[in-house]
């Protein structure tokens, strides 16, 4: 659409009742890269200053991966300063997504790991098709959770929930997540969008300006996100510092299994 200029890897459809943002990487499995997240970001500015603000769905192009994680590629040589600014930078972008006037809600079509969990997270409301799959694998790359997964992650699932998944690197798939909490429904395979432009519809028909004041009071329990995120960040690119992030990605990139210092 023009208001929101050439975009390379989202799409953006304007629904009766939503506006849809697909990532839209599938020889990537729609990974999270600068430029997504710089796209998103402009895209968010343009809803908000138009207005008057829909509800806002996410999802993933193609059937595999709603967002398979951050791009490893593009991550493997940063260097601790770097991956700081891109933490911190996605952690902004989530945070504009979490603070979005209307009801956000994933449509959840398969993979949603690392980052692309942390993307969904940051979400009002999960709709998962019974495909999805869901983890934070980043110490297997010798790194941790980025993008606000260390901070949301807790306060959506629980600590003790949020730990299992951070600290095994482990994937569960819908129903286990739907039993934790971490989405809020399962759907059949290939209906997630389709099951979310349908809540959409029951949100639209409510006040806005309530909406977004509930969604203010919700969030405002916790006023101490920033710092967390804060923390994350630093000790995100501390792990840029270290042989095993290096070797973590490097085996990721080489299709082979990591050789952590022990």
């Amino acid at each position: 659409m023009e208001r929101f200029g050439q975009l390379q890897t989202l799409t953006v459809t304007q629904e009766d009742q939503a506006t849809v943002i697909t990532v839209a990487r599938p020889k990537a499995l729609n990974a999270l890269n600068q430029a997504v997240l710089a796209e998103l970001d402009k895209v968010l500015d343009v809803l908000i200053a138009d207005g008057p603000v829909k509800p806002l769905i996410i999802t993933g192009e193609g059937s595999k991966a709603f967002v398979a994680g951050a791009d490893i590629a593009e991550m493997a040589g940063m260097t601790p300063e770097e991956a700081r600014k891109f933490s911190r930078y996605g952690q902004k972008v989530f945070s504009k997504l979490e603070a979005f006037p209307g009801v956000t809600i994933a449509a959840i079509n398969g993979y949603a790991l690392g980052g692309g969990n942390e993307l969904a997270i940051a979400c009002d409301v999960r709709i998962a098709a019974g495909n999805a799959r869901f983890g934070q694998p980043e110490v297997g790359l010798g790194i941790i959770p980025g993008f606000g997964g260390t901070q949301r992650l807790a306060r959506v699932v629980g600590m003790a929930n949020a730990l299992d998944l951070i600290l095994s690197g482990r994937m569960i798939d819908a129903q286990a997540a739907l039993r934790i909490g971490l989405v809020h429904k399962v759907i059949d395979e290939g209906k997630a969008l389709e099951e979310a432009l349908n809540y959409a519809k029951t949100v639209v028909k409510n006040s806005p300006f309530a909406v977004a004041q509930a969604k203010k009071a919700v969030y405002g329990l916790d006023p101490d996100l920033d710092k967390g995120m804060e923390l994350e960040a630093d000790l995100f690119a501390k792990c840029f510092q270290h042989p095993d992030q290096k070797e973590g990605m490097t085996a990721f990139l080489e299709k082979r299994k990591a050789a952590f210092q022990r």
